[in-house]
């Protein structure tokens, strides 16, 4: 994706999270944690495209390890709410978005990854 531009910029996982905005904001206090609905930090466009490409994903590459872990909620046939939904594709995305910088910084390829390309 040009939009990220240099790949090796990040690094670390949480970088490219945070950059992308699809990372959970959190609230603590003492002992008290709350974690609120993803930043929406960083490029607009960035974090629709991957959603996007997420929903691709859930349909062209069901035996990615993402969609595999959250398959019960993303199935056409699925009981889950609207809601519940789009949380499980923003965390595909968010995993997407990793995934992406560790094939392009040669940390992993994508076979390994369970992606068919």
């Amino acid at each position: 994706m040009s939009i990220i531009g240099n790949w090796h910029r990040f690094s670390n996982r949480r970088r490219v999270g945070s950059y992308t905005g699809l990372c959970p904001g959190e609230d603590s206090s003492g002992n008290t944690r709350i974690q609120r609905c993803v930043t929406k930090h960083g490029n607009p466009r960035l974090r629709a495209a991957l959603v996007e490409a997420a929903w691709r994903l859930v349909r062209f590459q069901p035996d990615y390890r993402a969609v595999k872990k959250w398959r019960h909620l993303l199935a056409k046939e699925a009981l889950a709410t609207g809601a519940a939904r789009k949380k499980a594709i923003v965390a595909v995305a968010r995993r997407l978005a990793v995934e992406l910088w560790r094939i392009r910084t040669d940390r992993v390829s994508a076979a390994q990854l369970g992606l068919i390309i």
